[in-house]
């Protein structure tokens, strides 16, 4: 099944959930914040800077994609043998994963943290070193929330797959980007950080609301 062939309004609901859901988990400072650090003690230019976040990002949605195609086949090959139990066990995977995120988000407890020395230390690594460890770090660290979505569009077929791929990667891309450029031009990393904590909050309506399009949309 091609995109063209999903309703218009699930498939953009769909594209518009999946970049909502990975720009906010790019928010997470796991995925800037290590950016920020490294530059500042490599003395990179803020340019090459958003450069290494944009190849992390890429090698982040790619370990994702790969991730999530197992999960796809595995998700198929189990559909052939229980008719119809895709749908509604993506349903309740993405359900289950939007109540974790928004239940820890209510209990986690208010922490005040500083943040980093803004005094730059000699670099202590070569460069093409510190990139590679940057790219390996988010390589090895794909976006787990995002995998209950790939689930619930299994039965979609490669083209809209694809399509959530893309939006995947442009929705991490945009975020990482975001946020390193916000806090390498000096932004308040604290007050960042505080907008993070609600990260968990609306990732979790998020996926909530996503799962109840695609049971919805199975009836």
């Amino acid at each position: 099944m091609s995109p063209a062939d999903l309703e218009q309004p699930v498939l953009l609901s769909l594209l518009g959930g999946g970049f909502a859901a990975a720009f906010l988990h790019a928010a997470l400072p796991t995925h800037w914040l290590p950016f920020v650090l490294v530059g500042r003690a490599q003395g990179w230019r803020t340019s090459r800077t958003l450069g290494a976040a944009v190849l992390a990002g890429l090698a982040h949605i790619g370990s994702t994609a790969v991730i999530g195609s197992l999960i796809v086949a595995a998700g198929l090959a189990l559909d052939q043998w229980v008719e119809g139990l895709l749908p509604h066990l993506s349903a309740v995977l993405l359900f289950l994963f939007g109540a974790f995120y928004l239940s820890r988000a209510m209990l986690k407890r208010t922490a005040v943290a500083s943040g980093p020395a803004l005094d730059a230390p000699e670099p202590r690594v070569v460069d093409r070193t510190a990139l590679l460890g940057l790219i390996a770090l988010m390589a090895l660290s794909p976006g787990e929330v995002l995998l209950p979505i790939y689930l619930s569009s299994a039965t979609e077929g490669l083209g809209v797959l694809t399509a959530l791929t893309a939006v995947f990667a442009l929705g991490t891309v945009l975020g990482m980007v975001v946020f390193t450029a916000l806090a390498g031009a000096g932004a308040s990393i604290l007050r960042l950080e505080r907008w993070a904590r609600y990260e968990g909050a609306v990732l979790g309506l998020a996926l909530i609301g996503l799962g109840l399009l695609v049971a919805l949309h199975q009836h």
